[in-house]
């Protein structure tokens, strides 16, 4: 069972490290998130991951509501992404509104990443998927 390490109006990180698993929630009060927000927090995260050593990964973004313009992703690819890698991530999962295009499509590997990444319409179907043996 999941059980909640942080938490702030922006959202939340919980971790089953018998399912060796660490989650974020987003909530809607991320609209106010500004880019170094952003980078605080996904340093927090990658902080979790590389201390549990866990494997998967699921970060709700159902309700995530960030300007997109506020997002490094260079900054994400070399300063996080390597870090997923070596604590040894074997699959990432996204769970996100059910329009958005990616969902329902078969995971893959997005590189900078070295393991599938896949999108999800319901936290139960991206458990199921990280649970699932491949």
């Amino acid at each position: 069972m999941a059980e909640e390490i942080y938490a702030d109006a922006w959202g939340s990180i919980s971790a089953d490290d018998a399912a060796s698993r660490v989650e974020i929630k987003w909530t809607t009060a991320s609209e106010a998130m500004t880019a170094d927000d952003f980078k605080t927090w996904l340093e927090r995260f990658v902080v979790e991951v590389e201390s549990r050593r866990a494997k998967y990964l699921i970060v709700d973004a159902s309700e995530f509501r960030m300007n997109p313009a506020h997002m490094d992703t260079n900054w994400r690819d070399t300063e996080i992404i390597p870090r997923y890698c070596a604590a040894g991530v074997q699959k990432f999962a996204f769970v996100m509104p059910p329009q958005m295009p990616a969902v329902g499509k078969p995971p893959a590997i997005e590189t900078p990443g070295n393991y599938p990444t896949g999108y999800f319409a319901t936290h139960a179907d991206a458990a199921g998927w990280l649970a699932a043996v491949d």
